[in-house]
């Protein structure tokens, strides 16, 4: 895939690194789908972009949710029978289930094992569990540890609150010279998981730095909201902006070892659609492409019915389909530089596609204008099909995408011809 007019880096290394410095910085952050620690998180992410922090108080009523209790914690621990911690917060913030109600108590192991959760088949890997909409608590913790419990008196406590207050989500909006705009949308509600979702979270920053310091097309709004409760939240309080998102994407899970993973907009056929298959397909690198099910990440919210926004995602490996998915193993040594820095570089292409694609209209289409009077002839025979299937579909109903779908060209080569083709005054812009 050719780039066109974003400045799209080539050295994986540099923009890899950063990525990752960045995900590192905010992989101990205990986050939620509330609290001090999601806002941590954005005050952090605020350091590369201007963010804006919104806060939607407890109680509000979206859609058929209603926004939850805030919750936050500040220690949790399990001491055993000898006095000593067995679980502590402290050392993995994955050890307390996400939600946990306030516990200060002296139980029995009998008492206790209901409320601990482990991975028998993955005895030295913690779980992630979450308990947002239903009050109880919980600890998680390695299988082989579990076994080793005896029988006897454990402290427990849980060092919690969950009351009134607000949840927390960031956007960013950069104008361009259209008002359509280009949603992208990652969640930032999970604690120390890297894949799921801080490369999300990381490479979705680093992007809107990026755009912010470029011209553009289209404008960009870039969300960074807890999962699900966050998706809802904001479409419920924009509703004003719903008709100006031309194009959306999912991001999540863009750091692991796996191939490039599509998932279409509920549409099918939505131009991001296209344009994410075409880069792909021309990448030389291995990728799916699946259609859309209402099973996932937030794209499901954009794309209910009701709105049915031309929203995509974009993974590696899919969604719960790798061990280390919401597991301590997805940590900072399960996500790769390269394959962050790969993501990137593809998203870029992608946006940089977008950017470029327009449709035009053939100012001499009556029969083939004669290119060569006009310094247009092209030597290269590739270039001399893209001028002509230029020419050809230049009807004003079709796009360059849709040109180079049907020629089978790479849109670069298609692009190209078509500003050749303008400044020679054979077409004009106009058309869907």
């Amino acid at each position: 895939m050719a780039d066109i007019g974003f400045d799209i880096p080539t050295d994986a290394s540099e923009i890899g690194g950063e990525i990752y410095r960045l995900i590192e910085t905010l992989y101990p952050i205990c986050r939620s789908i509330t609290g001090d620690g999601y806002r941590r998180t954005m005050e952090i992410l605020g350091r590369f972009i201007p963010l804006q922090m919104h806060e939607v108080p407890s109680g509000t009523r979206v859609f058929d949710w209603t926004v939850p209790k805030e919750w936050n914690i500040r220690d949790a621990y399990i001491k055993g029978p000898k006095g000593d911690r067995i679980v502590d917060f402290q050392k993995s913030n994955l050890h307390v289930v996400s939600y946990s109600v306030p516990v200060n108590r002296v139980m029995s192991l009998e008492e206790l094992r209901p409320h601990l959760f482990t991975l028998p088949d993955r005895p030295d890997w913690i779980p992630y569990r979450t308990s947002y909409y239903e009050e109880n608590w919980g600890f998680c913790l390695r299988h082989r540890d579990y076994l080793a419990l005896a029988d006897g008196d454990y402290q427990v406590v849980i060092d919690s609150s969950l009351a009134d207050g607000h949840l927390t989500y960031g956007e960013l909006y950069l104008p361009g010279s259209e008002e359509s705009e280009m949603l992208v949308s990652c969640h930032a509600c999970h604690p120390s998981l890297c894949n799921d979702n801080l490369s999300g979270v990381a490479i979705a920053t680093l992007l809107a730095a990026r755009l912010g310091a470029t011209p553009h097309r289209y404008s960009y709004r870039f969300l960074f909201a807890p999962g699900t409760i966050g998706a809802i939240t904001w479409l419920a309080l924009n509703e004003d902006k719903i008709a100006n998102i031309r194009h959306g994407l999912v991001l999540a899970g863009l750091g692991d070892s796996g191939d490039l993973h599509y998932k279409k907009t509920r549409r099918g056929d939505a131009e991001i659609d296209r344009a994410v298959r075409h880069v792909l397909e021309r990448s030389g690198s291995g990728h799916s492409i699946v259609d859309f099910d209402p099973y996932g990440y937030d794209e499901r919210q954009y794309c209910s019915p009701g709105f049915d926004l031309p929203v995509g995602s974009l993974s590696r490996t899919p969604y719960a389909t790798y061990p280390e998915y919401h597991t301590s193993a997805d940590d900072l040594d399960f996500v790769k530089p390269d394959r962050l820095a790969g993501s990137y570089r593809t998203l870029l292409q992608v946006f940089d596609l977008l950017e470029s694609n327009r449709a035009y209209t053939s100012l001499n289409p009556k029969c083939e204008p004669q290119l060569g009077r006009r310094g247009l002839y092209a030597a290269a025979e590739e270039d001399q099909r893209a001028l002509l299937w230029v020419l050809n579909y230049s009807d004003g109903s079709h796009d360059l995408l849709d040109i180079a779908e049907r020629s089978g060209l790479e849109f670069g080569l298609v692009y190209r011809a078509a500003m050749r083709l303008l400044d020679g005054n054979l077409l004009s812009r106009g058309g869907r």
